[in-house]
């Protein structure tokens, strides 16, 4: 025997109040560089909401702009990992130089 297909969850979207089949909105980001709050985070349960108020949520999520602090937050990990990566860059060609010395090295033994 099959089993029956799940049928979605249907109940009122806690945004526009109609009976439709229901998600609960995660937040995606879900971290912070700094102690902020945010209207995501500081919500005490996420709401179950229909696929269009989901996809709204989501982009209102997606277009808010960072604090002043995590703005310099992030610029600040930008510069470190070009530095970070600059620094590995440097090392391999470092390396591959004294690779080409000790080779040259041993052709002249």
């Amino acid at each position: 025997m099959d089993p029956k297909p799940l049928q979605p969850f249907e109940a009122y979207c806690d945004h526009c109040h109609q009976q439709r089949p229901l998600f609960l909105y995660e937040p995606d980001h879900n971290c912070h560089l700094v102690p902020v709050t945010c209207r995501w985070c500081d919500r005490e349960k996420q709401p179950l909401l229909c696929t269009r108020c989901w996809g709204k949520e989501r982009e209102l999520e997606e277009n808010t702009p960072l604090t002043e602090d995590e703005q310099a937050l992030t610029s600040f990990f930008v510069a470190v990992s070009s530095r970070s990566q600059r620094h590995d860059d440097q090392v391999a060609a470092d390396r591959a130089t004294c690779e080409g010395i000790a080779a040259a090295t041993e052709e002249q033994s």
